[in-house]
């Protein structure tokens, strides 16, 4: 039987994958040039030298590095906080397997490759589905922390 640190290992790397094989899939119909223009959201091909919104696009190649290094350091930290990784394996497996599939992109394809246009009513940055997966994974997680802190106040009560 296999030990609760192993199955969140497991799980990590079963989301990891899945989230990571999802995003490039999509990515490579993007590549191949599937379009799609709507009156609320748009599939286009842009290549984002920064990260959301553009943000430290000045760093040019440097950021892929600088990047890398994050993905590592916090990996590393997870690694040594052992209940915060047991609790938490699926929303660290989407937030690590979004963030290298983007990582990915900018060794591959010079920029991560974004897709999604929204645009009824405001113009919003373009994102694609590694974006959506980080957000989904670290909101999920501090949803998660912030109850289950508070269940475990009220049993200390």
């Amino acid at each position: 039987m296999l030990n609760t640190t192993k199955k969140s290992l497991l799980v990590f790397i079963g989301v990891f994958f899945l989230i990571f094989g999802v995003d490039q899939a999509i990515k490579h119909a993007i590549l191949e040039g599937f379009r799609y223009e709507s009156l609320v959201i748009d599939i286009v091909l842009v290549f984002n030298k920064g990260v959301a919104f553009s943000l430290l696009s000045f760093l040019e190649g440097g950021l892929k590095y600088l990047q890398i290094l994050l993905i590592l350091g916090l990996f590393i930290f997870l690694m040594r906080q052992k209940e915060l990784f047991k609790n938490h394996a699926i929303e660290f497996g989407m937030v690590f397997g979004a963030g290298v599939s983007n990582v990915l992109d900018r060794f591959v394809h010079g920029g991560v490759v974004d897709y999604m246009y929204y645009h009824y009513g405001f113009d919003f940055a373009i994102f694609n589905f590694a974006d959506v997966m980080i957000d989904v994974g670290v909101g999920v997680l501090l949803l998660r922390q912030f109850f289950f802190k508070q269940k475990q106040n009220k049993i200390k009560a």
